[in-house]
C-alpha cells in the first residue's frame, strides 16, 4: 500500500515524498483512512512506529478545508506529558505545514507564560500543550475553546503516570462536545480505558503490538559489571567500537552529568538532557547531537521521553531503570523504521531486582556478554524468567499544589 491510497491530499504527498517515506507504517495504513473519515480513534504502538504522521496528516487536511482560527482560539488542541514530546510534535507539524495556511504552537511549562501568551492573541489552528500550562493559558484569558473541533490525547499511559488526570479531566470539561477525538497510548491499563471511554465516543479500537515486544530488529543483551566501573566500560566500548552517535540513559540526573565530565576528560565529547537543565539548553543540546557536535547523549528517562532521533544505532542503558517499562521506551530510539539497532545494558548485582523486572516485561531473558577485563567481583545472579501475568499499577495521584500556586507540567 502506499500513502497516495490512503486519501490524503496531493500537497501532503509532496510532503511525503520529500521527507523521504515511501510506504506507510502499520499504523499509519490503519489509522489515515479511519481519521479521514471523521471517526475517533484509540490506538496503540511502539516507540518509532510512525504514530505522530499517523495522527498528524489527517489532521493537517482537515483543518486545511475549514476556517482559520479566530483571535486567541484553535482548532486543534494535542495534549502531551512533556515539553520534549511538545516541542518533537510542533516541529514535525510545522515541518509538514510549510507554505500552508495553518499557525502551529507549541505551549509548555518551565518556561515564561508572557511570550507564549503572545503568540496565541492571532489564535492557532493546531496547539500542541501540556496539561498545566493549558490551563494557566486558558485561566489567564490567552486562549479559548469554541471553536475547537479536533483532540488528540498522546501518550496516554504517560499522561496517568506523571499524575496529570486531574488536569485532564478539567480540560475535558471546557472543550466543545461535538468534536473528533484521538487517544494514542502505549498501554491499554483498565486506567487509560478509564479515560478513553471519558473521551471518545464510538471509537475505533487498533491495538497494533504489545508494548513490552521490543522492536524485532533491536539486537539486546547486558554485560555483568561493577557499578564503579561502568563510566571505565563504556569509554572502552566507545573506542573499541568507534561509536560516533549514542544514547545513554541514566537514572539520576546527578549520575548524568558525573558520567559527561568523565567522557569528555578522556577526549569523547559528551552533553547530558535532564529536568535540572533550562529549555533553551536541552532544545541547544539535542540539536548539538544531530549536527553530530557530540558523539554521547546522556538521559534521565522524563526527559529522554519524546526525542526523535533518526537512525540512532546504539542506545546502551548505563543503569536499568527502576520502572521497567521505560526500558522498552528506551530501546525503542534504536532500530527505528526498519533500521536495525542495539539496545546494551550495565547491570551490577544491586541491580538485579530492576533487571528481573525488565525480563519478566519482556518476556525474554537478556543474553549476558562478559566483556574481559570487567568481570564483576560480586557475581551477578542467574535470572529465572516470570511468567506470571503483570497486574497493572495504579496511576500517581496528582499532588495538591500550594494555595495560589498553579499546576505546573
Amino acid at each position: 500500500m502506499t500513502f497516495a491510497q490512503l486519501g490524503l491530499s496531493p500537497a501532503l504527498l509532496k510532503v511525503i515524498s520529500q521527507q523521504g517515506y515511501q510506504t506507510p507504517t502499520y499504523i499509519q495504513r490503519q489509522s489515515i483512512p479511519l481519521i479521514l473519515s471523521g471517526q475517533d480513534l484509540l490506538a496503540s504502538s511502539q516507540t518509532g512506529s510512525g504514530k505522530t504522521a499517523a495522527y498528524a496528516l489527517p489532521l493537517i487536511q482537515q483543518l486545511l478545508a475549514g476556517a482559520p482560527a479566530r483571535s486567541n482560539h484553535i482548532r486543534a488542541l494535542i495534549l502531551v506529558p512533556t515539553r520534549e514530546l511538545a516541542i518533537q510534535v510542533s516541529d514535525y507539524i510545522k515541518a509538514c505545514t510549510l507554505g500552508m495556511r495553518l499557525r502551529t504552537q507549541a505551549v509548555y511549562g518551565g518556561v515564561k507564560i508572557n511570550p507564549q501568551m503572545q503568540r496565541l492573541r492571532p489564535g492557532a489552528d493546531i496547539l500542541i500543550a501540556t496539561p498545566g500550562r493549558l490551563l494557566d493559558l486558558f485561566r489567564s484569558n490567552a486562549l479559548g475553546f469554541r471553536q475547537l473541533g479536533y483532540l488528540v490525547l498522546d501518550e496516554a499511559d504517560k499522561m496517568l503516570d506523571l499524575g496529570f488526570l486531574a488536569e485532564v479531566k478539567q480540560i475535558l470539561h471546557l472543550l466543545p462536545a461535538n468534536r473528533q477525538s484521538l487517544m494514542l497510548s502505549a498501554t491499554f491499563s483498565d486506567e487509560v480505558r478509564g479515560l478513553a471511554g471519558k473521551i471518545l465516543h464510538q471509537a475505533t479500537e487498533i491495538a497494533l503490538d504489545t508494548t513490552n515486544s521490543p522492536a524485532a530488529d533491536v539486537q539486546q543483551w547486558l554485560i555483568p559489571v561493577n557499578t564503579g566501573r561502568k563510566a571505565e566500560l563504556l569509554i572502552r566500548l566507545i573506542n573499541q567500537h568507534n561509536w560516533q552517535q549514542i544514547l545513554v540513559f541514566c537514572r539520576t540526573k546527578q549520575g548524568a552529568d558525573r558520567l559527561v565530565k568523565n567522557l569528555v576528560k578522556h577526549q569523547l565529547a559528551a552533553a547530558a538532557i535532564h529536568g535540572d537543565k533550562s529549555q533553551s539548553a536541552r532544545i541547544r543540546t539535542l540539536n548539538e547531537f544531530h549536527q553530530g557536535l557530540h558523539r554521547v547523549l546522556i538521559a534521565t528517562d522524563l526527559a529522554a521521553r519524546g526525542l526523535d532521533i533518526k537512525q540512532l544505532p546504539v542506545v546502551i542503558n548505563f543503569d536499568l531503570p527502576h520502572i521497567s517499562q521505560d526500558y522498552i521506551h528506551r530501546i525503542g530510539r534504536t532500530g527505528r523504521a526498519g533500521q536495525s539497532g542495539q539496545a546494551i545494558s550495565f547491570a551490577s548485582a544491586e541491580e538485579f531486582d530492576n533487571l528481573k523486572a525488565v525480563e519478566r516485561l519482556i518476556g525474554q531473558l537478556l543474553p549476558r556478554q562478559i566483556e574481559v577485563g570487567f568481570e564483576p567481583g560480586s557475581p551477578l545472579p542467574e535470572s529465572i524468567l516470570d511468567l506470571r501475568p503483570i497486574k497493572p499499577k495504579k496511576p500517581k495521584k496528582p499532588k495538591k499544589p500550594k494555595q495560589g500556586t498553579p499546576p505546573q507540567s
